[in-house]
């Protein structure tokens, strides 16, 4: 069964929880493909974005060891959204291709997309034939992104407010996994989705 018949794009704000619902559903069987992992392996050394970054930002934008300065570019494109506007026309044609290829590898039973910008970048538009928001209040996004990242509220509340909004997320997804609680709930969740997802993608597989 080719991803194009059944697929699911995984979008959440920073700090929701993305990663760990994610893995979840790797557990279980399903198979991921996640545009931010994609996107850090195009900016290590070597890497396909590193060339028209270079010529785009700078070479102060470049790291001795050739791989993109991710901490003096985040402060830039979180600044200023024309940048921000930039980097993303650079990276995400990359990121779409390099992702597609890994669905068309797939072996899981369905492919996952996460897609932290699915809402916000027409380029993501009707990327999964169905949408899961992973959901949470903005004050736990916050408080688990300066733990994680060691940043600051002002930091952390900048990247919110380049994203979209929990209503926006929530308004065109179809499934919806709250994480505010603990992993085995959460978990159950996952649970629960999968057999759907399962059996969703066996009747579109026929």
């Amino acid at each position: 069964m080719s991803y194009k018949d059944f697929s699911i794009g995984l979008t959440g704000g920073i700090g929701s929880g993305k990663t760990m619902v994610a893995n979840l559903f790797a557990e279980q069987g399903a198979t991921i493909v996640d545009t931010d992992d994609v996107a850090r392996n195009l900016t290590l050394p070597g890497g396909e974005a590193i060339e028209p970054i270079r010529k785009e930002f700078g070479e102060e934008f470049i790291q001795p060891d050739g791989a993109m300065n991710r901490s003096l570019m985040r402060e830039l494109v979180f600044s200023r959204a024309d940048e921000r506007l930039k980097l993303e026309a650079i990276l995400h044609p990359l990121i779409r291709k390099v992702s597609i290829e890994q669905a068309e590898a797939a072996t899981g039973t369905y492919v996952i997309f996460v897609i932290p910008l699915l809402v916000e970048l027409p380029i993501w538009h009707g990327m999964g034939t169905r949408i899961l928001a992973v959901d949470c209040p903005e004050e736990l996004q916050i408080e688990r992104v300066m733990k994680r990242n060691n940043m600051s509220r002002e930091q952390v509340t900048a990247i919110m407010a380049a994203q979209a909004t929990r209503q926006q997320r929530l308004a065109i997804a179809d499934d919806v996994i709250v994480n505010d609680k603990s992993v085995g709930e959460v978990l159950k969740e996952v649970v629960i989705l999968h057999a759907k997802y399962t059996e969703m993608a066996q009747k579109t597989g026929l």
